[in-house]
């Protein structure tokens, strides 16, 4: 009997031992995840492993930063992914971190879920010399292949032609508008990258956009949070995650099979497209030493796939979705449409300078429907000081651009869609400074001419051939959903011929 009570007390010691070391645990934890560098932004005491990750929603992230800007000011911490990524609010703080000291601030941190989708090279995740040489590149690849000029224009033109014909094969009738978007939207880059365009009735290409647009969507849920929490145990565990590795990894293989057409039938005295270029860049520079390999032409195809598609085409839902809400707004425009294009010809870039209220129109959309509102999270790449703040190498940084394009110092009325935010007391267009749909800095956005071009001729187009209206039964309206961009919750309209 003494034997079994010396047993029993036993386990009674250990399990007391267990809770008690625990505890213990968990406090050295909490006390060592919240220490910070001297004089760095201040933040929330955070929790033992998990951190801040719950009191940030996936679909309001934007709107929760906020909330803390709110309450800790316009620079601030908090721990998310497993370290302490720093906050910044405000027009003039993002100006001053990405604009005059843009060479702090030009590196991307490890996070887990975009490195298992996207990878640590290319153009979007990549850092120093690699990414400044893929970059370089890239810019100058496309120019060559027609950004900013006319021939490129003409291909935007001709798409839009596309565009408009499927439209009007509805006759009015109610239809959802967002696989034809953004097959025509997609098809400009692919021009530049694969040499190609694709038909909007083709399944296969049909069947990527689609899982593309679901894996970008997916951003914004919980799953997603937990990828970044639990990269190792994510990769093993069922759930929706691993629909969307198996998607990237369906686009992945498209994006290898075209390197590889491409590569059967390269002329190197006649390169068509980016990847025929890449492919040569490789042949000169050789192996050795050399940022220029296929893991990096798949990484940045995929980058110049992702960034030319989706932005432009969330864009373009937006603009139609306000052009629903507000019709009068869609009459003003089709009167200048009409007053300087006319019904004979298509729009053309150079009809823009002509067109203030329309551009303006479009610049309202682009900052109201704020489609990237939190960018992409930068690294500092050495100490810096940023409104008094120290931040020391490595530490990550989320610029809120949602927070400038809202920023009641600089908008007169950040909440309202008001098209006269860009237009002088003479209805002559003016820019703005805190228009930052495209980023700043070192990392802005490669392809803003593109997206500008793009925008003005889809939507010129668009609503010099058709008045828009809400499908029978649905009410406009603004709502929207967060995933790896701000998109409009799905909706029908009616394209009326003009």
């Amino acid at each position: 009997m003494a034997a079994l009570s010396s047993v029993a007390g036993l386990d009674w010691l250990d399990g007391s031992t267990l809770i008690i070391f625990l505890c213990v645990f968990l406090l050295i934890s909490a006390v060592w995840e919240n220490r910070v560098a001297q004089n760095f932004p201040p933040g929330p005491w955070t929790l033992p492993l998990v951190g801040d990750v719950f009191r940030v929603s996936p679909s309001n992230f934007h709107l929760d930063l906020k909330e803390f800007a709110e309450k800790l000011g316009d620079i601030y911490s908090l721990r998310l992914f497993g370290e302490r990524i720093v906050i910044v609010n405000s027009y003039k703080l993002v100006r001053e971190a990405l604009v005059e000291n843009g060479e702090d601030y030009t590196d991307r941190p490890y996070m887990p879920l975009f490195e298992r989708l996207f990878g640590s090279k290319g153009l979007v995740g990549s850092n120093g010399s690699p990414w400044r040489h893929q970059r370089r590149f890239a810019l100058h690849t496309l120019r060559n292949f027609g950004l900013g000029k006319k021939s490129l224009e003409l291909c935007i033109q001709q798409e839009c032609h596309y565009l408009t014909e499927a439209f009007a094969v509805h006759q009015g009738k109610p239809f959802s508008a967002e696989s034809l978007i953004n097959n025509a939207v997609s098809n400009i880059v692919c021009c530049l990258v694969f040499g190609e365009r694709f038909e909007y009735n083709d399944k296969q290409y049909q069947s990527i956009l689609q899982g593309f647009g679901n894996s970008l969507r997916f951003g914004g849920s919980s799953w997603a949070q937990l990828c970044n929490l639990l990269p190792r145990l994510m990769d093993w565990l069922p759930g929706p995650h691993q629909k969307v590795f198996l998607i990237m990894q369906g686009i992945k293989g498209f994006i290898h099979v075209k390197i590889k057409e491409h590569s059967e039938k390269l002329d190197t005295s006649s390169p068509r497209d980016y990847i025929d270029a890449y492919l040569i860049e490789m042949a000169d520079k050789g192996e050795k030493d050399s940022v220029f390999d296929l893991d990096s032409l798949c990484s940045c195809t995929l980058d110049l796939f992702v960034a030319g598609t989706e932005t432009t085409t969330t864009t373009l839902k937006w603009a139609l979705s306000y052009m629903l809400y507000y019709p009068h707004i869609q009459e003003r425009v089709q009167a200048e449409i009409d007053a300087v294009v006319g019904s004979s010809r298509q729009p053309s870039v150079s009809d823009r300078d002509n067109m203030p209220y329309t551009n303006a129109v479009i610049h309202e959309i682009q900052r109201l429907g704020d489609i990237f509102p939190l960018g992409l999270v930068r690294r500092t790449s050495r100490d810096t000081v940023l409104n008094k703040f120290a931040i020391p190498k490595g530490t990550a940084v989320l610029t809120n651009l949602s927070s400038v394009l809202h920023d009641e110092s600089m908008w007169e009325t950040p909440h309202s869609f008001n098209p006269q935010h860009f237009l002088d007391q003479d209805g002559k267009f003016r820019k703005r400074e805190a228009f930052l749909p495209f980023s700043a800095g070192k990392r802005v956005c490669l392809g803003e001419q593109l997206a500008r071009m793009e925008l003005f001729l889809f939507f010129t187009s668009l609503l010099q051939r058709f008045s828009f209206s809400p499908a029978p039964g649905e009410q406009p309206s603004l709502e929207f959903k967060l995933g790896a961009t701000r998109y409009p919750k799905p909706y029908h309209l009616c394209a009326v011929p003009r």
